[in-house]
């Protein structure tokens, strides 16, 4: 049975792991701060709104949206403003945090929630990035991080869309998570950077991605104008 395949368009990354990354998988994109996790994750919703019209939602917990917006911009995005509210849209959890005064009767993970399903009943959600699962767990005031966030990620899966969740490695750690719930994703894209003189490089791993024969390579990941590539 042949595997629908979401592409990154990271150039060269695809057919590194058959063609993309099977649809429907919930993939964890960790790094250190700076490894530029949330542009590579929101670049790939961009170029799959721009080339494959799929409908992409980014829920941004830290960075607020016209902050957002104005940096992918800046990295070469410029398409943004004419695909939002159609193939493209941005959640602030951060804005409506702030107005959960008046929603006092639901938990915040029940608003996460019901503004996800409320997105993907008017737009068919195809792509999800949730950035980060750090903040979420702060936000969320999680009592028992494992049980809540095996809860989570099953919810997550049965929305039937690519998950990308966005999670911080801590200086001097190779754990890619806080309480083990790598286990629970379907893959696991690792960015990472090393200092070579006075330069600063980023690289990229495919630690892991079920139905996937792919590469595991330790690949010098550069941007530029013409976006993502690994070399």
């Amino acid at each position: 049975m042949k595997v629908k395949r979401i592409k990154t368009y990271v150039k060269g990354l695809d057919k590194e792991m058959q063609g993309g990354i099977p649809a429907g998988s919930m993939v964890m994109v960790a790094g250190k701060p700076g490894t530029m996790k949330s542009s590579f994750a929101f670049n790939i919703l961009y170029q799959n709104a721009c080339q494959k019209d799929l409908n992409g939602v980014f829920v941004t917990l830290e960075q607020g949206r016209k902050s957002l917006t104005a940096n992918m911009e800046s990295l070469g995005m410029s398409d943004i403003q004419s695909l939002m509210g159609k193939e493209l849209s941005i959640l602030d959890m951060g804005m409506i945090r702030k107005k959960l005064t008046q929603l006092s009767n639901q938990t915040w993970m029940e608003t996460l929630r019901m503004y996800l399903d409320n997105l993907n009943n008017n737009m068919n959600m195809n792509l999800l990035v949730i950035d980060s699962l750090a903040a979420l767990e702060v936000m969320a005031k999680f009592t028992n991080p494992r049980e809540e966030l095996f809860f989570l990620f099953e919810w997550l899966k049965d929305l039937d869309v690519t998950t990308f969740v966005i999670t911080e490695m801590t200086q001097g750690s190779d754990e890619f998570c806080k309480y083990g719930e790598d286990f629970l994703a379907d893959g696991i894209m690792h960015l990472d950077m090393h200092r070579s003189g006075k330069s600063v490089n980023l690289f990229l791993s495919i630690v892991k991605m079920r139905q996937t024969n792919h590469k595991r390579g330790y690949y010098p990941l550069i941007f530029d104008k013409d976006g993502f590539e690994i070399v």
